[in-house]
């Protein structure tokens, strides 16, 4: 079978679209239809099927999937056994959430690399639901996912259905992030009733997804005042110009508040507790750079 083809379908599969798919794979919409066409009529089964939200795979064309994935991730492996010298300098991918202490420590592992290697460094940071496709489709080798605990098996039951092992990171309370300017800051307890004036800044893709996905949902935001971001410069500026905004957070390195003059404050009735989850796909190997990074991590960790 030929191994493009298959490169062609996992494409599709993570884009939900043929014509993206193509427009990724630099090629003409018609040309990818036919190619997977071919593909179906040599299997015997369709792979995909149109819905309303787009081009999904199949029951039969899931497994196929996977097994196409570990393919290729063995094709891989054995090139790189025989050709050890291709690969040169560094080679780290990671989807993780919007949380400083992880910048971080990613931070101080590209600071700490080898400056005469070359470097292939991948970070994106986004929501829990893109984190888990772009580690099984194996876009991003390591990935951090983030959920209110009691919702721990509801994730640990979508990794397992998408072949995905996963270890603890870390296990705290949401806190309030401010100027250190803003009126509330100098307050020893801050409820949810002190926050109503107040703008919120939040995630503009959070753990749900974007904004269609909770106007799909019919859910509210709490706050009746709310600043949608997507970029960490965004929303560390607008809590450094503007004293009436706050957002909610996991715990930040005392670093990052000196540096943008802000402060993290305790809010009482805000209940529960969240958990950052390291996810990866079985089989694979932790590379010396995954190692640096988690270690670098668990330093970061160590100074709450």
């Amino acid at each position: 079978m030929n191994t493009v083809l298959l490169q062609y379908a996992l494409e599709v599969e993570k884009t939900g679209s043929i014509t993206q798919a193509a427009a990724n794979l630099y090629m003409d919409q018609p040309n990818l239809s036919k190619a997977i066409k071919t593909l179906e009529e040599s299997l015997g089964a369709p792979i995909f099927k149109r819905t309303s939200k787009g081009v999904v795979p199949t029951a039969r064309g899931r497994i196929f999937l996977e097994h196409a994935r570990d393919v290729l991730v063995q094709i891989e492996r054995m090139e790189h056994l025989y050709k050890p010298n291709e690969v040169k300098g560094v080679e780290f991918s990671l989807s993780m959430p919007r949380a400083s202490y992880l910048s971080l420590a990613f931070s101080r592992f590209v600071r700490n690399l080898d400056r005469e290697e070359g470097m292939n460094i991948w970070l994106r940071e986004t929501n829990s639901t893109d984190t888990l496709k772009d580690v099984e489709t194996g876009e991003y080798n390591l990935g951090i996912i983030r959920y209110q605990s009691s919702l721990e098996g509801q994730y640990a039951q979508a990794a397992a259905a998408k072949g995905l092992l996963w270890e603890p990171v870390f296990q705290y309370s949401l806190r309030l992030l401010m100027s250190a300017d803003h009126p509330l800051a100098g307050k020893k307890e801050i409820t949810t009733e002190d926050l109503i004036p107040y703008i919120e800044i939040t995630h503009g893709d959070g753990t749900i997804g974007r904004r269609e996905s909770w106007e799909k949902k019919g859910r509210l935001p709490e706050s009746a005042k709310r600043v949608y971001v997507f970029e960490r410069g965004s929303q560390f500026n607008l809590l450094l110009e503007d004293p009436h905004t706050y957002m909610w957070v996991s715990p930040m390195p005392e670093e990052i508040l000196t540096r943008y003059h802000l402060v993290e404050r305790q809010c009482r009735k805000r209940a529960g507790t969240f958990r950052d989850t390291l996810i990866y796909r079985k089989g694979y190997s932790f590379t010396a750079w995954d190692k640096a990074f988690l270690k670098e991590l668990e330093a970061v960790k160590r100074i709450f």
